[in-house]
């Protein structure tokens, strides 16, 4: 039986951090709200999940997933579950926990990058914010980002299989997971984010190192990849970038 993965059509958001376990895996899933809603799918699929009354532990939002009668929401709970089915968890179990944390920071920036361009309320417009999105996206790039990044450095970097993955001596979702935070990164500023390589090196090598692994290579040139848009988590938009020194 394929996975389900639930998440908003048209945006890669936090569901991507999914959908990369699940292709460079090669494990068969439909993205549900991608789908026909002739076959049951589409996001009015999504939605009633969502609104259901008589599911137990209905998710609160996406993304989840579904495997059979269980249903998972948040995305490093999802890839706690899947990665030991998918060959992409640590063998340790104490490892998995490590991972765990990692993704959880992932977690951490992924939301504080949200708020870089929605500071105040979620639900209204970027144009309604701005001035508060130039002021936090200012603080972002000057002490978060470093604080997040120059952090998976050091964690990389004393990795005591070498430099080549996060944590243990093979690939795990969550060198993955830090592939597509560097890929939202630097499309949302490019210009804070010009010296990355030099900053973060061993964090470079890792985004190089995935970006050309055979599943991921070919998922990034099909039409499964969603482009980056300005209805995502990473938005550009140029009056909130900066030249970093």
């Amino acid at each position: 039986m394929s996975y389900k993965l639930y998440y908003w059509d048209g945006l890669q958001g936090r569901g991507e951090f999914v959908r990369l376990a699940l292709e460079e895996a090669g494990a068969a899933y439909v993205d549900v709200s991608r789908g026909p809603e002739t076959g049951g799918l589409g996001t009015g699929a999504m939605l009633d999940m969502l609104h259901s009354k008589t599911i137990p532990y209905a998710p609160f939002a996406p993304p989840f997933l579904e495997d059979g009668e269980l249903i998972i929401s948040h995305v490093a709970n999802i890839l706690m579950y899947l990665a030991p089915k998918l060959g992409l968890a640590p063998q340790q179990e104490a490892s998995r926990f490590i991972a765990n944390g990692l993704q959880l920071s992932i977690t951490d920036i992924v939301s504080e990058v949200h708020d870089t361009h929605h500071p105040i309320a979620a639900s209204d417009y970027y144009e309604n914010q701005k001035d508060a999105a130039k002021a936090r996206s200012a603080d972002f790039i000057g002490e978060r980002m470093p604080k997040f990044m120059g952090y998976f450095e050091s964690v990389l970097t004393r990795n005591p299989h070498g430099d080549r993955y996060i944590i243990g001596s093979t690939l795990t979702y969550v060198d993955l997971s830090l592939f597509q935070l560097i890929e939202g990164l630097r499309y949302a500023f490019p210009r804070a984010t010009k010296h990355f390589s030099k900053r973060y090196p061993a964090l470079t090598a890792l985004h190089d190192m995935v970006r050309m692994r055979p599943n991921i290579a070919r998922y990034l040139a099909s039409e499964r990849r969603i482009p980056f848009n300005q209805s995502g988590i990473f938005r550009h938009y140029p009056e909130l970038d900066q030249d970093v020194r």
